[in-house]
């Protein structure tokens, strides 16, 4: 039987005005997704005044950075997704079952990936696109990122569990102590103790740990609606399959992302390391503004789920487009200002090295004419997940990488630089008008009535 905490979670989420609660929600998941772009940021800001090779080594690791978040967030979406729908249809065990098992497959999966990653540390390196002059620094920085994978994996998953129920303020709090550290221990251990880059990936691996203690601590405080214990965790093949499966947008979301940094850094590393640096700067600052769309969007899915799931399509359209709203208007205001302030941008991470600023400033002008799109394809690609609709997801969850990542070479073989810069914004485009086509039908004919669906 669920308790009374629950039963009045339950009647927040369906019946709260949609303004109002997700507002309430995004708020806090716009937060925390801001804290996880600052982990990177100050990484790369801190690790660029080290020199143009150290700021291309942060570039290179971050796929590595996307495979562990594929991880993450695979088992963590997936468990959650589906704990959101059983928690919005009062079905409070199996929604505990869920979450329980998701913690085993998250530690399990994390230190697959941290074996396999050290023991083929030198083979990553160079796969994913390292020049001579960045190997050294990328291999010192990855030893770190993928030493603490199985706890970056469990900090995904219990911040997908928290939020996915409405509780993203405390998800928030743990990811923003750790963020808060993470800016501490980076000038610290750079410059202080003089440990290089090495030091920005210890920072990292120190305040991931933090973050996960703190997010684990507020099940053990029953902060949760969801209950953790090794009693409810599942021994059917069936649930960590579901988990899998519902969650695996997400993976081809975060893992392909990894392919596309690998794409763009084969193709950088032709005009040399400058190019490498300059792109993976321009890549972290538009995924801290796209950062607010995401959280925004994962701030609305719960609400989809509980409303989903209960039967109230009429709330799940009025998120939808409430959301779209708010968030195509930021990214009109963030894409001016971006294209105004781009020199000062790009010069506050290199700011001696023009060759790094120059293509810079062209690849982030580009990508400000199309950014204010973003807000129509992130969350299409959440839409669909968020319901269930598993291979809607999984196309428009691969969709933008998929794209570019052909579409760079091809650009690169017929422009050169001047191709390389408009990748990124060639790609948004194109993916833009492929959400559009893909989600309009959907509005029109699958979401009008309402129902009552079951649990995949």
């Amino acid at each position: 039987m669920s308790n009374p905490d629950s039963q009045a979670q339950r009647r927040n989420m369906l019946e709260t005005p949609i303004p109002a609660l997700v507002g309430r929600l995004a708020v806090p998941t716009i937060a925390s997704m801001l804290v996880t772009s600052v982990y990177n940021m100050a990484d790369t800001y801190f690790v660029s005044h080290i020199n143009t090779s150290a700021s291309g080594a942060v570039g290179i690791v971050f796929s590595i950075m996307a495979l562990i978040q594929a991880v993450g967030f695979t088992v963590g979406v997936g468990s959650a997704s589906i704990a959101s729908r059983l928690l919005g249809q009062g079905r409070q065990e199996e929604a505990d079952a869920y979450a329980s098992s998701s913690i085993l497959m998250a530690l399990v999966l994390g230190l697959l990936v941290s074996t396999a990653g050290l023991f083929w540390l030198d083979e990553f390196m160079w796969l994913l696109g390292s020049t001579e002059t960045i190997f050294p620094y990328a291999k010192q920085y990855a030893y770190f990122i993928l030493l603490g994978a199985p706890v970056m994996t469990l900090s995904f998953t219990l911040n997908n569990l928290l939020r996915w129920q409405g509780r993203a303020n405390l998800a928030v709090i743990g990811l923003t102590i750790g963020g808060m550290l993470n800016l501490l221990l980076d000038p610290l251990f750079i410059r202080q103790f003089n440990w290089g880059i090495a030091g920005a990936g210890a920072a990292t691996l120190l305040s991931q740990s933090v973050s996960m203690a703190i997010l684990f601590s507020f099940f053990l405080l029953k902060k949760s609606n969801l209950h953790l214990s090794i009693r409810t965790v599942s021994r059917s093949p069936r649930v960590y399959c579901s988990i899998f499966k519902q969650g695996m947008p997400s993976l081809f979301r975060q893992s392909i992302m990894g392919f596309s940094t690998m794409a763009t850094n084969y193709n950088a590393r032709i005009y040399g390391d400058a190019a490498v640096a300059a792109l993976a700067i321009v890549n972290k600052v538009f995924m801290l503004i796209q950062s607010v769309t995401i959280g925004f969007g994962q701030g609305f899915q719960p609400v989809l789920g509980y409303n989903y799931g209960a039967g109230r399509n009429d709330r799940v359209r009025q998120a939808v487009s409430f959301s779209l709203k708010v968030c195509t208007a930021f990214l009109v205001v963030a894409s001016v200002i971006g294209f105004l302030l781009t020199p000062t941008i790009i010069s506050v991470f290199r700011p001696d090295d023009p060759d790094v600023i120059a293509i810079g400033i062209r690849a982030f002008r580009y990508q400000c004419f199309t950014l204010p799109l973003a807000a129509v394809s992130t969350f299409s690609n959440m839409l669909f997940q968020a319901l269930g609709k598993f291979w809607r997801a999984t196309l428009l969850s691969i969709c933008r990488q998929g794209i570019y990542i052909p579409l760079v070479t091809v650009l690169v073989e017929t422009l050169g630089l001047t191709g390389l810069e408009l990748s990124q914004a060639a790609a948004d485009l194109l993916t833009f008008v492929l959400c559009v086509v893909i989600t309009v039908p959907f509005f029109r004919r699958e979401l009008v009535h309402e129902e009552h669906p079951t649990i995949e």
